[in-house]
């Protein structure tokens, strides 16, 4: 295939037009990437109120009749990039309010099994080239289950595209019953155990699963996972069958955001070359929460959601222990009531060695990053993850689990790999304290060994988890050839 190949990415949410998770930024940065190899990639998404109240509006380009009804076609440009960006216009996006999926009470949408089949339906069109957009793609990528359907849909037209099917969270199948599927007017043939019915229910994500010439997800761990239970999520079966069409490829950070040599958040930006600078971004991170400046006492920090799959319930039992060796924490994050309540707890009982921000702050984010020396990341589960390798940018070395892309991007600090130069972080298998404690006394360890610690910040410093080394594996994947 040439270099200049097609690509229709169709998803339910796009950084920086809206975003609710990670799938938003995979949806905003892959493109752009994509469209500087040379490939002329399209999104598409739907028209929601809010991004047309960003936009301030957008023009219509294209209007066209669904099963689901008339449908204008809007169109943008994905900010800061040559990407077009076509917008379903339908009123059951553009004429509601709030969060795309659900109400200010947390309900979904009761209608969004009809929401998304019309950005499904559209989707297959466009890519198929039946439609009033003269254009159509060679490959059709699709994304979690708001876009399954398009999938399934797209091998109904004369001319279908190559299809590709991403899974960023497999914990969200779109669900809908037997008499939303009848009102759905699809062909009968996707109510199957072999197509789309789940259970006795209408899978919208078994549609991109079943369907598409290739399955990815955001990392080979987590590709690996969930081809068994429980990581499957009751689709380990059909992903074990499909396993060899079944691709884990890294999610990439933005090297531009997420640079200590340039980070405005910082008091004092650094190199691997400059090392010593971090030491000033701790210094004043110790300052700004009110820690004492201690540059003896390694510090441990902690950016996500208080929650079970983030294991912070593997940490807490060792917190107490761990400040008393002595070192010093700082926790940045929300979630669960009782995890606050604890970490609240823990602050109190140590009032100079540990500090907690029950809040999100972009900022403090950044200097967390830079200012800690061991980044805690001990997760049950974490299909790919960027806090991790965020750290490993920052030369703040991180501590996890071996799951999902923690597995994938942090290299343990085994003998073998601290002889062979190649370790940059601590990594621990069981998800159980014991392990965790270990993994922690074995970075204390290092620690207190300035030179080898900072022969590892170098190594971590120079990891590329860039987007155009994921978007290199698309490119094979699609089979386009690389730009020159």
């Amino acid at each position: 295939m040439a270099d200049s190949g097609r690509v229709l990415f169709a998803a339910s949410e796009v950084f920086p037009l809206i975003k609710t998770g990670g799938l938003a930024d995979v949806a905003g940065s892959l493109p752009a990437v994509l469209r500087e190899q040379g490939v002329d990639v399209r999104i598409l998404m739907p028209a929601y109120g809010a991004v047309l109240e960003r936009l301030g509006g957008a023009p219509e380009v294209a209007r066209m009749q669904l099963p689901g009804g008339p449908v204008g076609i809007l169109e943008t440009r994905l900010p800061d990039s040559e990407v077009p960006v076509w917008l379903l216009d339908h009123p059951d996006f553009s004429q509601r309010g709030g969060n795309p999926y659900h109400d200010a009470q947390g309900h979904p949408w009761a209608d969004n099994a009809q929401r998304f089949l019309l950005l499904s339906r559209l989707a297959a069109a466009v890519a198929a080239g039946d439609s009033p957009l003269d254009w159509r793609a060679d490959v059709l990528h699709c994304h979690d289950w708001h876009t399954g359907p398009a999938i399934a849909l797209a091998r109904y037209y004369a001319h279908p595209p190559m299809t590709v099917f991403t899974i960023h969270n497999l914990a969200h199948l779109g669900l809908f019953d037997r008499a939303t599927f009848d009102r759905l007017h699809l062909p009968q043939e996707l109510w199957s155990i072999h197509a789309m019915e789940f259970y006795g229910n209408f899978c919208f994500m078994k549609g991109g699963l079943n369907y598409a010439d290739w399955v990815t997800t955001v990392s080979p761990t987590y590709a690996h996972e969930i081809c068994s239970a429980p990581g499957g999520m009751g689709m380990e079966g059909l992903l074990s069958q499909r396993r060899e069409r079944l691709v884990g490829i890294l999610n990439g950070i933005d090297t531009e955001v997420w640079n200590p040599a340039t980070d405005a958040h910082l008091a004092a930006p650094y190199s691997a070359a400059s090392l010593e600078r971090k030491a000033l971004n701790k210094q004043r991170l110790q300052e700004e929460l009110g820690l004492p400046q201690r540059a003896d006492l390694p510090l441990f920090g902690f950016v996500g959601r208080l929650a079970e799959q983030k294991g912070v319930d593997l940490l807490l039992p060792l917190l107490d222990e761990l400040l008393a060796t002595p070192a010093q924490l700082v926790v940045l994050g929300t979630g669960e009531a009782r995890l606050e309540q604890a970490l609240g707890e823990l602050a109190t009982r140590h009032p100079q060695a540990a500090a907690l921000r029950l809040a999100y702050n972009e900022g403090l984010a950044h200097r967390i990053e830079a200012g800690a020396d061991i980044f805690l990341m001990p997760s049950l589960f974490e299909p790919c993850g960027l806090n991790q390798m965020y750290s490993l940018r920052y030369g703040t070395l991180p501590l996890v689990r071996a799951t999902g892309g923690l597995a994938d991007t942090v290299t343990d600090a085994s003998d073998a790999n601290l002889a062979a130069g190649t370790a940059t972080g601590f990594v621990f298998g069981t998800p159980d304290s014991d392990a965790l404690r270990g993994a922690a006394q074995r970075a204390l360890s290092l620690w207190a060994q300035p030179e080898r610690w900072r022969a590892m910040q170098a190594t971590a410093m120079a990891q590329d988890f860039s987007w155009e080394r994921s978007a290199a594996q698309y490119l094979q994947l699609y089979g386009f050839a690389a730009a020159d």
